[in-house]
Parts: C-alpha cells; sequence; structure tokens
C-alpha cells in the first residue's frame, strides 16, 4: 500500500524498521496473498481504549480495522509506548490521540511518529475543549469551536472529553471523515455518523439516568470531571490531586482542606477510577465524619473484558447507573 511505502521509508536507519519497510513493500512474485490482503486493510491506531473503542467501531463498519495502545488497566496519563507501537502508528493509515497532554507520557513517541511520516488526529482540541476552572458556564450545544480564541494550549484547557458523551459523538464523526479521507472510502463517512447517533442515543439515557438526582456534589480524584459535570449537570465540590494529571501529589495542606470540607459542608460521594483507585480517596472516606460513598467509576478507560463495560458507551452508562444507585 503506497502510503504505508512512504511512512516506512521516512524511518530508515535500523535494521527493524528496514524490515518493516520490506515486509509492507515487496513485489515478491511468491507473496502470500492473505499478507496482500491484509496490507489493503485500513487501519488505524487509537491512544486510548476511550477513543480505541469508538474506532473500532467505526472501522468495523467499514471493513478496516483498529488497534488500540493502551490497555484497561493503563493510566493514560502514565503510559508509555513500545518501540513496535511506534513503528505501528508509523505504519497506519491514521493514529488517532486524545491530545491536549492527556498521554504526556508518551507524547514525545508520537510526535516522532508523525515526524516520521504518521498521520494524526488529536481529537480534544476539535471538541469545543473546556478550561480547567470551576466556571463552565458556556453551552456547548451553542458554542462553536474558536481554534483561534483557545489556542490549543495544553496547560489551560480539560482533555479528559470522554466524559461528555455528546462531544464524543462529534467525535465519532471527526473520526469517520479523517479515515475516509486518508483510505478514499467515504463509507467510513456514513460509519462514524452511525456510531454518532448511537453515542446521542446514550448521551440522552444518562441524562434521563441522572434526571431525578438535584445537583450531586461530589469530590473526584483528581480533575477529570469537568466535562461530566458541564453536561449532566454535576457539582465538583473538590479534588484530591490538583491539576488534570494523575502523577502530581496534593500537600497535606490539600489534604486537610479537603477533610474539613466533608467534615464541615458534605459531599453526595467521593469518586475514584475503577482500575486505578486512589488510596487517598480511600483514606479521607475513613478519616470524615460523615456516611459519604466511595463509588468506582470508568474514569481513565473501558472495561476489562466480561465486565459489561466493554465498549465506551457502556462504561458510560455503567457510570451514569452507578452514580444514581449510590445517590438515590
Amino acid at each position: 500500500m503506497l502510503p504505508h511505502c512512504k511512512r516506512t521509508l521516512a524511518m530508515t536507519g535500523t535494521a527493524a524498521i528496514a524490515g518493516l519497510f520490506l515486509a509492507a513493500c515487496s513485489n515478491d512474485p511468491g507473496e502470500d496473498a492473505a499478507t496482500t490482503a491484509d496490507d489493503s486493510t485500513p487501519h488505524v491506531v487509537a491512544t486510548t481504549t476511550q477513543i480505541g473503542s469508538l474506532a473500532e467501531q467505526i472501522t468495523a463498519c467499514g471493513g478496516g480495522e483498529t488497534q488500540t495502545l493502551m490497555s484497561v488497566g493503563d493510566d493514560p496519563h502514565q503510559f508509555e509506548a513500545s518501540s513496535s507501537q511506534i513503528a505501528d502508528m508509523v505504519t497506519a493509515d491514521v493514529v488517532i490521540s486524545n491530545g491536549l497532554g492527556l498521554e504526556s507520557s508518551m507524547q514525545r513517541s508520537i510526535d516522532n511518529a508523525v515526524s516520521d511520516g504518521a498521520e494524526l488526529l488529536e481529537l480534544t482540541p476539535e471538541l469545543d475543549p473546556l478550561p480547567y476552572s470551576t466556571d463552565h458556564d458556556h453551552d456547548h450545544e451553542e458554542d462553536e469551536h474558536d481554534e483561534a480564541e483557545h489556542g490549543h494550549d495544553h496547560g489551560s484547557y480539560d482533555s479528559h472529553v470522554w466524559m461528555d458523551v455528546s462531544r464524543m459523538a462529534d467525535g465519532a464523526e471527526l473520526i469517520g471523515e479523517e479515515i475516509a479521507t486518508a483510505v478514499g472510502d467515504d463509507a467510513y463517512v456514513a460509519c462514524g455518523e452511525e456510531v454518532a447517533n448511537d453515542l446521542r442515543d446514550v448521551d440522552a439515557k444518562i441524562e434521563e439516568i441522572l434526571a431525578d438526582i438535584e445537583t450531586p456534589r461530589l469530590v473526584t480524584d483528581h480533575a477529570a470531571y469537568g466535562y461530566f459535570a458541564d453536561r449532566y449537570g454535576v457539582e465538583i465540590s473538590g479534588v484530591v490531586i490538583p491539576g488534570g494529571s494523575t502523577d502530581a501529589e496534593p500537600s497535606s495542606q490539600d489534604l486537610a482542606d479537603l477533610s474539613a470540607l466533608l467534615n464541615d459542608e458534605g459531599a453526595d460521594a467521593l469518586v475514584t477510577s475503577k482500575a486505578n483507585t486512589n488510596r487517598l480517596i480511600t483514606a479521607l472516606a475513613e478519616e470524615t465524619g460523615n456516611d459519604v460513598p466511595v463509588i468506582e467509576l470508568y474514569e481513565s478507560g473501558i472495561g476489562e473484558p466480561g465486565s459489561g463495560a466493554e465498549t465506551y458507551q457502556d462504561a458510560m452508562l455503567y457510570n451514569a447507573n452507578e452514580l444514581a444507585d449510590a445517590l438515590q
């Protein structure tokens, strides 16, 4: 496949990558027919499990395939790509990342892959990203994304866009369009729209599930719920780890302030990730005199096989139902 040959040529210089080039561009008449068919199959690489889930649905619809770099137990903020995964990004038709600094530990790998010829769609900057702020008073339904105004400052804008299913519906359409452009097959546009319509149904179900809960007040393990609060009408009363990443540490004063907040004002729930439970959330629950439930949600990725949350849609519905069951 010509694009693969071009991208691999940009990486010549090591024996391993030369081998990839020979495998992708061989004209050997004895080459296995199945290998040739595989080379002609549109191939997408996604970084996170949430994006991977949507991309997989879109590529399956159009006859392509998706490879997801992260597993369900990986922390997106701390995941590092292997050398073989970097090579996979270079030879893919499209690489889809979350962006806005979420994949901070693998950002250099993504940048290197792009410099070697990878076609990258950085999704979150295209979905009207929210600033890291407690005052999210604009309406996603009415605002249009203004790239010049936002400037895509990775330090100022929230990268956890998947917590708003309506934005991810827009993202599914973008993914379909990007794949269609990369491989020259408009079927992927329709596939992206099909997944987007399903996501909008899920978004409406989440609104319905949470409708009877009067502005729940949550204390979260890190600042991952800004989009969820903005879209579904919850209040973030406090955050254990400052900033939008999980690799920071709260000060003793931060923890004392949170403990005081829980004792003085209370909260409806403490929220952490099912895959990477934050021990400080558990400690706060034990220290407070109030009976505040700890809720583990699919925050950093989708669920493992057999969990009932194996797709992005199922994971977000699980989150909404867990909150509703705990708070009603």
